[in-house]
């Protein structure tokens, strides 16, 4: 059975940092280009970045030079630093391909206060 794992979420003010985790099972990352979502309340889902399976990176503009996308193939799991964090930021955070073809995990909120 397949399942993605986020965590690392919480309360920041504006301009603090997160870093969210991603973790896997039941499935391999290797050979995936892998992406972190995010879905604010009343909005889509959107893909704020990826990360290729050889580990090239590309980003939304809203979050590009403030997000950093990683991958670590061996252990499974997906990173998102994320520094300068924005009210806007506020949302909850998703892991899955960039085809978005696994099953979605719960997600972990991130709260950023002005």
């Amino acid at each position: 059975q397949v399942e993605l794992v986020e965590s690392g979420g919480g309360l920041v003010q504006a301009g603090g940092s997160l870093r969210l985790s991603c973790a896997a099972s039941g499935t391999m990352f290797s050979g995936n280009d892998m992406g972190w979502y995010r879905q604010a309340p009343g909005k889509q889902r959107e893909l704020v970045a990826l990360i290729t399976d050889v580990g090239n990176t590309n980003y939304a503009d809203s979050v590009k030079g403030r997000f950093t996308i990683s991958r670590y193939n061996a252990k499974n799991t997906l990173y998102l630093q994320m520094n300068m964090l924005k009210p806007e930021d506020t949302a909850v955070y998703y892991c899955n391909t960039a085809l978005r073809s696994l099953p979605w995990g719960q997600g972990t909120q991130v709260t950023v206060s002005s």
